[in-house]
């Protein structure tokens, strides 16, 4: 019985994948194309040696570097909540803390992760630990909790405190250290059992390093650092050239030199143990959260819209990673599968020639935003944009001249349903109409005030307009009349697309991705991956779409948005094996050497159960909906994917 159990087993197994392609059995709905490696805001950063490191941001993001920065690789978290803070005690044992109480482990130098349990819903915004066994983490409320089994289990502390606490750093097993809102700073001399507060300033502060037992510092709002001799005894202002920007983070790479990073792209470094600070010029206006060095010269920062600094110099210079703009991209079209433009903030118009993989910029001759872009075929092309700007391009972008449109009004959306018929939308609720390529526009009842942002139509007949408050209005007589439509959010809506006549998307703030697949009569929201403002969608087919947003934001989306379960993988050695099949309460995983880290999925994506396991091993199944699930199976031999069949009793 048993063999022919393994027999159906691979049979209805999906492919197997080894670890050296990284793939994934959980497939996104839309995935970045710029900023790259992504463009979520990255609150810290850490490494464990000069090449492997990592980076953690908001919406669970967690990205690894294996070549010192040069390139970056997203890794499945497994959660959406932000995460604040990551450290490693070796190569391979990390851990990544966050809103809500998360916290995740590593055993595998972040092949997978793993939830662990904190006992707090409060957010944690600060990691650390003195050895491979004892951690701290700090947070929201005062919040203190404590491991002693390498975050087995962890336990509160009292901190004495309601404050916010931003950072936690410890000299030794027994000392640390922990600053927070309203100039808190607290010590404990008992690795953590008791915790009191030392003298202080009045603002806030984010973060805390010491470079021996007695000499620290730690910076804040307002510009502030701070310095101990003492082992925070006292505590004395050093002058940090500014009063204005906030200062997130400190390191120094030896008793004398010292960065401290903060907003607008803030980088301060002393060579003086901090008598003076001088400011760096770090090229962007992003703010910089986290700073780390690897040695005396080579050191990263990370920051808001996922910026990643890397200096080989110590610090003379930053150079930025790789992306083609950090402008707000207001609007993206394809000519075909291949051929696309994005147009934006200061004139800003991009080109991509391989669907996607790559953009570059284009010479608008304008610095006007530009709302919209479409084109009537190959080579001719339309963007419209603030002050009643025009332009138009008849060699596929390659240039574009100015044209009159008669106002002085923001422009906010353009459509043609064919050579001589067009619709305008802009920012008073007003829809303009043409039927002679132009020449002509007259006003048409939209029925609202509210600020219209976007219009397409799916037939000569049928069309929808969207804007501010999730409004969403749709004609079927060709814009005689707008009726409204529910559209779920009260976020304001930048962007309508139809793949076909009842297949539909709309995006607009927090990263609010829409999809209808009836013409309109409901819309449920996808999951974007970002809280970027999106500001503008386009399909090539009814699978393959693009969103555009601010800070350069550029999404694709290979599966109709929607997050689901890739079936196309690669096959390799490895073999696992599930029974019975179908199952009821449990099933059995064999076919496992070593240790192992075991993920349920549905067919949607979502992570429904996960195990680390070392051998064989079952999963409790009696609590599961009935229906199809995939496990993924991964270890140091590899990864195997199988599909199973859950039966409700």
């Amino acid at each position: 019985m048993k063999k022919s159990i393994i027999k159906t087993l691979l049979i209805v197994s999906l492919a197997f994948i080894g670890l050296s392609n990284g793939a994934k059995a959980q497939t996104p709905a839309w995935e970045w194309q710029n900023p790259l490696p992504q463009g979520n805001n990255l609150n810290s950063v850490y490494f464990t040696d000069t090449d492997n490191g990592y980076a953690v941001g908001n919406l669970g993001t967690i990205l690894k570097t294996t070549n010192a920065g040069i390139s970056w690789t997203a890794q499945s978290s497994g959660t959406s909540n932000d995460l604040r803070s990551v450290y490693f005690t070796d190569a391979n044992n990390g851990y990544a803390v966050g809103d809500l109480g998360t916290i995740l482990k590593t055993s595998n130098a972040g092949i997978s992760w793993t939830a662990q349990s904190s006992g707090t819903s409060n957010g944690l915004l600060s990691v650390y630990f003195t050895d491979a066994n004892t951690g701290y983490a700090v947070g929201n409320s005062g919040t203190v909790l404590k491991t002693s089994n390498a975050g087995i289990s962890w336990t509160t502390q009292s901190s004495g405190t309601t404050q916010w606490l931003n950072s936690v750093y410890f000299t030794d097993a027994n000392n640390g250290y922990a600053v927070g809102s309203s100039g808190t700073v607290l010590k404990t001399s008992n690795a953590g059992t008791n915790w009191t507060a030392q003298a202080n300033s009045t603002n806030v502060l984010l973060s805390v390093y010491f470079t021996d037992a007695n000499t620290g510092y730690a910076v804040g709002s307002g510009g502030t650092i701070l310095k101990t001799t003492n082992a925070a005894i006292s505590w004395t202002a050093q002058s940090s050239g500014t009063t204005t920007q906030w200062l997130y983070s400190v390191y120094f790479t030896d008793a004398n030199n010292g960065y401290a990073v903060g907003s607008s792209g803030t980088i301060l470094k002393t060579t003086n143990a901090g008598i003076s600070w001088t400011a760096q010029s770090s090229g962007t206006s992003n703010g910089l959260s986290s700073v780390y060095f690897t040695d005396v010269d080579t050191g990263y920062a990370v920051g808001s819209s996922g910026t990643i600094l890397k200096t080989t110099n110590a610090g003379i210079s930053w150079t930025a990673q790789a992306s083609v703009t950090t402008q707000w991209l207001s609007s993206v079209y394809f000519t075909d599968a291949d051929n696309g433009y994005a147009v934006g903030e200061v004139g800003t118009i991009l080109k991509t020639t391989n669907a996607g993989i790559s953009w570059t910029a284009q010479a608008s001759g304008t610095t006007r935003w530009l709302s919209s872009v479409y084109f009537t075929d190959a080579n001719t092309g339309y963007a419209v944009g603030e002050v009643g700007t025009i332009l138009k391009t008849t060699n596929a972008g390659i240039s574009w001249t100015a044209q009159s449109s008669g106002t002085n009004n923001s422009l906010r959306s353009v459509y043609f349903t064919d050579v001589n018929t067009g619709y305008v939308v802009d920012n008073l609720g007003t829809i303009l109409k043409t039927t002679n390529a132009g020449t002509n526009w007259t006003a048409q009842t939209s029925g609202t005030n509210n600020n219209l942002l976007s219009v397409y139509f799916t037939d000569a007949n049928n069309g929808y307009a969207v804007g501010d408050y999730g409004i969403i209005l749709k004609t079927t007589n060709a814009g005689t009349n707008w009726t409204a439509q529910t559209s779920g959010t009260n976020n304001s809506l930048f962007s309508v697309y139809f793949t076909d006549t009842n297949n539909g998307y709309a995006v607009g703030n927090s990263g609010t991705i829409l999809k209808t697949t009836n013409a309109g009569i409901s819309w449920t929201a996808q999951a974007s991956g970002t809280n970027n403002i999106l500001s503008s969608v386009y399909f090539t087919d009814a699978n393959t779409g693009y969103a555009v947003g601010n800070y350069g934001t550029i999404l694709k989306t290979t599966n109709a948005g929607v997050a689901g379960i890739n079936e196309n993988m690669i096959k390799s050695k490895v073999e696992v094996f599930i029974y019975p099949n179908p199952a009821t309460n449990t099933l059995n995983i064999t076919g496992i050497t070593g240790k192992a880290s075991i993920k349920m999925y549905d067919m949607l994506g979502k992570l429904v159960m996960q195990k680390e396991t070392e051998g064989n091993t079952t999963l409790d199944t009696s609590t599961l909906p009935q229906g199809i699930y995939i496990i993924e199976t991964e270890s140091n031999e590899g990864k195997a994917v199988n599909k199973v069949v859950i039966n409700a009793l």
